[in-house]
């Protein structure tokens, strides 16, 4: 079955736009779910998140994927500052990268870890061993997937974590030599927008 992947990110921006990254993960999943595609969060949608991870599997779901990669804009009320007067609140969407397409991302180079998974989700999360650690050992770059129920599952989700890691470090390295993070984050703001959504209700426009 086919299968792609979205990066949900909010980039360098507030609160606010990480509260987006959230809400928009579960407007994803219902548009998905109304062309019948399968949607799954492959992260706990935690509205603290800086970015999460979904997967779209189905026929037309590079379709789907492709009418959403770019900049979203929401337009609202700051959900946390009521005085805020900023209306417009941008994300990022993009597709993440397969760890086959990430060279240096050597099987033989990454170190697993089963590891007692922590924090919300329910007596799965505080009972099971099924959370996994994958560091890749000549970097040292290190990420942790806990949401998936078998150590399988989370063992993929870990090393796809670990190819985002590798591509956002590469990203940054180029973009250091030329701007700095505020920089990054008003690219993303000033880029085109491919949809806008507006209210609580995230009503598309």
């Amino acid at each position: 079955m086919r299968e792609v992947i979205l990066h949900i990110s909010a980039g360098q921006g507030p609160g606010e736009c990480r509260w987006v990254v959230a809400n928009l993960a579960r407007v994803f999943a219902k548009e998905a779910n109304s062309q019948r595609l399968q949607c799954e969060l492959l992260e706990q949608a935690d509205e603290k998140a800086a970015s999460l991870l979904l997967s779209i599997t189905g026929d037309g779901c590079e379709n789907f994927a492709a009418e959403r990669v770019g900049t979203i804009r929401w337009i609202g009320n700051s959900p946390f500052r009521p005085r805020h007067k900023r209306k417009n609140w941008y994300v990022g969407v993009g597709l993440a990268p397969s760890p086959g397409d990430t060279p240096q991302l050597k099987e033989g180079d990454i170190k697993y870890q089963a590891i007692r998974a922590s924090g919300p989700g329910g007596q799965h999360v505080n009972k099971t061993d099924s959370a996994v650690r994958a560091t890749h050992e000549p970097t040292g770059l290190s990420v942790v997937s806990q949401e998936q129920r078998s150590q399988f599952a989370n063992k993929k989700i870990a090393r796809l974590k670990l190819a985002l890691a590798f591509e956002e470090r590469r990203k940054s390295g180029e973009a250091s030599a030329k701007t700095d993070l505020w920089e990054q984050n008003r690219d993303l703001e000033r880029g085109n927008e491919v949809r806008c959504y507006e209210g609580v209700k995230f009503v598309l426009r």
